[in-house]
C-alpha cells in the first residue's frame, strides 16, 4: 500500500512535469468533472487533472463527445477549480470550438483560462491541429497534444480501435506527435497505440507523454475516474483497469435507502428533531379543537 500523500505538495507546474520526465518520475494523471471528484484526486495526490470532453458521456447523458458545448465544460472545470490546489488543471476543448481557425483556437483557449481557471488546453490530432496548437501557445496558453485515437474523430478513424497497428499508421501517429511537439506542446496524451509502437515513438519524444492504452514507456498514464471507480459499468475499453465498484456500492445504499422509507424504517427517532414538552402544550392550546369529519 501506498503512503498517504503529503500535505506541503507544491503546485505542480510545466517546469515540475518535464523534471519528472527527466528523472523517471511517473506523472499521474486523471480526468476529473467536478468538485468532489477533484477533491478526492487532491487528496490522492494526483499530479494533472483534466477535465475531458468524456463528460460529455460519463456525466451529461450524450452518446459521444461530440455533442458537449463550451459552455457546459467551462462549468465542470470552473467546479474542478474549486477543489484543487497542487495538480495541473488543463481543459479540454471540445469539438467545433478550435478546428475552423487559429483566432476560434484562440478565443476558446482563452476562455478556459480566464472563466474556468484552467492552466493549460488539450486539442486532438496532429497535422492542422498542429497549427492551432502553435497558435495557442503563442497566445500564452499552454497546450497539451492527443494523438492515436481521436475520440472527437474516431469515425474518421475507423470506430474505437487501436491506432498504429501498420507500419504506415504507426509512421502517421509518429510525425502527429513530433509536429505537435514541434509546435510547442508541453506535453502529449497518446491514447490506443500497440505498445511496441510507443516504445518506437517514445525514442524521438522531447516533451512528456502520457498514455492511454499506450503501453508502459510513457513518462505517466491517464484514465478517467468513472472508469478506475467503476462509476458506470457500460463500455470498458481494453486499458481500463478498475480500482473500485463505486456503482454497486452506491446502488447497494440507494436500494437500503428505499426499502426503509417503504417498510417506515426512515426515519428514525435519531433522524428528528424535538420540541421541549411545554412548548408543544403551548402549541396545542393554541390550536382550535379538532373536528371529527362525519
Amino acid at each position: 500500500m501506498s503512503s498517504a500523500p503529503r500535505n506541503d505538495r507544491k503546485p505542480v507546474t510545466l517546469t515540475k512535469l518535464h523534471e519528472m520526465r527527466a528523472l523517471g518520475e511517473p506523472i499521474v494523471m486523471v480526468t476529473a468533472y467536478d468538485h468532489p471528484s477533484a477533491v478526492v484526486v487532491e487528496q490522492a495526490g494526483v499530479d494533472v487533472v483534466l477535465v475531458g470532453d468524456s463528460a460529455a458521456n460519463n456525466v451529461l447523458g450524450y452518446e459521444d463527445t461530440v455533442p458537449v458545448t463550451v459552455e457546459e465544460l467551462l462549468m465542470l472545470a470552473a467546479a474542478v477549480r474549486r477543489g484543487l490546489k497542487t495538480p495541473l488543471l488543463v481543459g479540454d476543448l471540445p469539438f467545433g470550438s478550435y478546428e475552423a481557425s487559429d483566432a476560434q483556437a484562440i478565443g476558446t483557449a482563452h476562455r478556459f483560462v480566464k472563466e474556468a481557471g484552467c492552466e493549460a488546453v488539450k486539442l486532438e490530432g496532429g497535422g492542422a491541429m498542429a497549427d492551432r496548437a502553435r497558435a495557442i501557445v503563442r497566445a500564452g496558453v499552454p497546450v497539451m497534444g492527443h494523438v492515436g485515437l481521436t475520440p472527437q474523430t474516431a469515425t474518421a478513424l475507423g470506430g474505437y480501435r487501436a491506432q498504429g497497428r501498420t507500419a504506415e499508421r504507426a509512421r502517421r501517429v509518429l510525425e502527429d506527435a513530433l509536429a505537435l511537439q514541434e509546435a510547442g506542446c508541453f506535453a502529449i496524451v497518446f491514447e490506443a497505440i500497440p505498445a511496441d509502437v510507443t516504445d518506437v515513438i517514445m525514442e524521438h519524444m522531447e516533451v512528456p507523454v502520457i498514455g492511454i492504452g499506450a503501453g508502459a514507456s510513457t513518462d505517466g498514464q491517464v484514465l478517467v475516474l468513472h472508469d478506475l471507480l467503476g462509476i458506470h459499468d457500460g463500455f470498458k475499453p481494453k486499458f481500463v483497469k478498475r480500482y473500485a465498484n463505486v456503482k454497486a456500492e452506491m446502488l447497494r445504499g440507494v436500494e437500503a435507502y428505499v426499502d426503509d422509507v417503504r417498510t417506515r424504517a426512515f426515519p428514525a427517532a435519531e433522524h428528528s428533531y424535538g420540541i421541549a414538552p411545554e412548548e408543544l402544550e403551548r402549541l396545542r392550546a393554541q390550536l382550535p379543537p379538532h373536528r371529527s369529519v362525519v
